[in-house]
């Protein structure tokens, strides 16, 4: 499988709501993460209609906006994982990274600043639309995706090493 392409999609969790005496890991989508999830999902499905595995962070606010997507995920293996919450960039590739071989689209699901620091630091200038990079150097909003080419296996992936093809933020 290391001659074909594979798919690795980061998309920021939808807009979360900051209720009074909530910790940041606890916190819920608002009323409009709520809307838009849905509409990440059927851009994604769209997109993006096979989806083999999925990395998400433990916050309250990522796992509703997986849930809330409605992707129909079937056999896809979804992980969720601690280490993505309030992750660096280097932890967020570490943990991409770790995906097995067998796994030709990845989404993860995360929070910013990673999301945008990882997109922007596997985005080769060779392949990547400038305009997309230009947008999300610009800014990468809640609910915000990510669609890289990654040219290799997930454990050789690194800096430089993918193109961003496509940034969509549903609205």
């Amino acid at each position: 499988m290391s001659q074909h392409f594979r798919t690795l999609v980061l998309l920021r969790h939808a807009k979360s709501d900051y209720p009074a005496g909530v910790d940041d890991h606890s916190r819920p989508l608002a009323p409009r993460g709520r809307r838009e999830a849905p509409l990440a999902g059927r851009w994604l499905g769209a997109e993006v209609p096979t989806i083999d595995a999925v990395l998400c962070s433990t916050a309250v606010r990522t796992r509703q906006t997986l849930a809330r997507t409605g992707l129909d995920l079937p056999g896809a293996a979804v992980r969720y994982v601690e280490r993505l919450y309030n992750a660096t960039a280097g932890t967020v590739i570490a943990e991409i990274n770790s995906v097995a071989e067998t796994v030709a689209t990845l989404l993860v699901v995360g929070h910013e600043p990673a999301i945008s620091q990882v997109t922007l630091g596997l985005a080769g200038p060779g392949g990547s639309d400038r305009a997309a990079v230009q947008r999300v150097a610009a800014k990468f909003p809640t609910s915000g995706i990510a669609v890289l080419r990654v040219p290799c296996r997930w454990d050789h992936l690194e800096l430089g090493g993918a193109a961003l093809t496509r940034f969509h933020v549903p609205r």
